[in-house]
């Protein structure tokens, strides 16, 4: 048995050592991404998480308590803006872009492959969308003129489904559940139960 624990010791050991480098670069990446944004100590962004604040104003990009990152946060010109609550969870593969402002509440539990923007991403007249697409290329900054925009508000205790998709100009009232797929043009009331394409309203959720 000495022998067993023994070597079971030095096993630990030696994956702790081989594991070190990539624990130092784990901490080192998290290090940088938080020189991005304004995130409370509690705050766990994980490996597979990004933080793109090109304006390069961490206040823009603000992060509450104890919420936990797994997917990107992305900013951009003229007014980008993201602010998520405290106890929030934002899944692997999910893209948060803003260019006027995006407000998540409190408590609010966003899956994997969601899609929230606040902008079309580009022009809608074609010659002016191959003239930024021209600039994007070329490694310009984006240029956002002509792209519709509007800002998105997410209130408390929403519950996103994954591979759903959140478009500009829309609130979604507190407590309200997006089902997997969904998508969001339109205003949602409180806790209304929401499925589809475009997303209707099938239920009430308890408060």
């Amino acid at each position: 048995m000495s022998r067993y624990i023994a070597r079971k010791r030095i096993s630990g050991l030696l994956i702790r050592v081989l594991t070190l480098p990539q624990r130092i670069t784990r901490i080192l990446e998290e290090q940088i991404k938080r020189e991005a944004c304004s995130a409370d100590k509690t705050v766990r962004l994980y490996p597979e998480s990004a933080i793109n604040n090109l304006p390069n104003n961490k206040e823009r990009i603000q992060i509450g308590a104890h919420t936990l990152c797994r997917g990107e946060l992305n900013i951009f010109s003229p007014a980008g803006n993201i602010n998520v609550g405290s106890y929030c969870y934002i899944g692997d593969h999910t893209r948060i872009w803003s260019a006027v402002g995006i407000a998540i509440g409190n408590r609010v539990l966003i899956s994997h492959c969601v899609n929230i923007h606040d902008h079309n991403g580009h022009p809608i007249a074609a010659a002016q969308r191959h003239l930024q697409a021209a600039e994007i290329f070329a490694g310009c900054t984006t240029n956002m003129t002509d792209v519709g925009m509007a800002p998105i508000v997410i209130g408390d205790d929403v519950w996103i489904g994954f591979n759903a998709t959140i478009m500009k100009g829309v609130t979604i009232g507190e407590g309200a559940i997006i089902g997997a797929a969904t998508v969001v043009t339109k205003n949602i009331p409180p806790y209304a139960i929401m499925v589809g394409n475009p997303a209707r309203q099938i239920g009430t959720a308890h408060e």
